[in-house]
């Protein structure tokens, strides 16, 4: 319900991703509502889909709706086309999507610093018909190294993420090996080590990957994490993961950062999303 608050413990681990929840209201009111909702701090995709450079107006907008809320944004992605929907990514399209990245980079990274944001997510991109495979790497690389001086530059971390294959067939990182080995990579390119694995235990169980031995092995490479129940990518309790015991493994793995509500709330308005959580 709104204006219930959350315990401290809870309110400084979870933070809402407002490009999925409170979507019912504009833009601009849904870091208002997630305060309401009792949360700190907010997460974002890409708000302007259509645009990587969009005015200087619609960016001071936003940020004076986060700041007038008294929310802390916490993760932000780099350009990446239409999310949701069939885009998933840019940076290794070749092309216009790929200029389109390039351009996005400094403008999201001066946006994040102004709000303090400490987390740059980039979204690797689908396979193209016809582009040879090693070629989009190569591209992807490139760009992955821009955007990890860039993050490196406001003193914020590049994140690397994998999603799932049922819903992005075409996207080339569905499993937390090949995620992480990306990680790696940008870190050896750039020696900046600020290249970190974004853990979303939904698109990871989505692949059938053994979520107890994903934490074990690549906790210690984790910036972030994500979280939705499946199947039907709704709050936690609406589906079969377990969800706690996952979360208390990755305390003890030593993760201690943010957990991103990145979950449908189904057929009730956001703000009633959240009754699992303690209050």
């Amino acid at each position: 319900m709104p204006g219930f608050k959350l315990d401290t413990a809870t309110a400084q681990r979870f933070n809402v991703n407002l490009s999925i929840l409170f979507t019912e209201l504009p833009l601009l009111e849904r870091p208002a509502a997630a305060a309401a909702a009792g949360f700190t701090a907010v997460e974002l995709w890409w708000p302007w889909v259509d645009s990587p450079t969009p005015e200087r107006s619609e960016l001071d907008a936003l940020k004076k709706a986060i700041e007038d809320a008294g929310v802390q944004l916490t993760g932000l992605n780099f350009y990446a086309g239409q999310l949701p929907g069939p885009d998933r990514g840019a940076l290794s399209i070749p092309g216009a999507e790929s200029e389109r990245f390039r351009a996005n980079i400094d403008v999201a990274a001066d946006f994040a610093a102004s709000l303090g944001c400490k987390a740059l997510n980039a979204l690797y991109g689908n396979r193209v018909e016809g582009v040879d495979p090693a070629a989009q790497d190569a591209l992807a690389l490139e760009n992955l190294v821009l955007a990890a001086r860039a993050a490196d530059r406001i003193g914020a971390v590049l994140l690397i993420e994998a999603l799932n294959r049922p819903e992005s067939p075409l996207y080339p990182l569905v499993s937390a090996p090949a995620a992480v080995g990306v990680v790696d990579k940008v870190n050896e390119a750039t020696g900046l080590g600020n290249a970190r694995f974004l853990m979303d235990l939904y698109h990871l169980s989505m692949n059938g990957e053994d979520l107890p031995s994903v934490i074990e092995e690549y906790a210690a490479k984790t910036g972030h994490v994500q979280i939705a129940d499946n199947p039907g990518r709704g709050a936690p309790g609406t589906g079969s993961l377990p969800l706690e015991d996952l979360l208390d493994q990755l305390q003890k793995a030593g993760y201690d950062g943010w957990v991103g509500l990145e979950y449908k709330p189904g057929d009730r308005p956001s703000a009633e999303a959240f009754d699992w959580l303690p209050r």
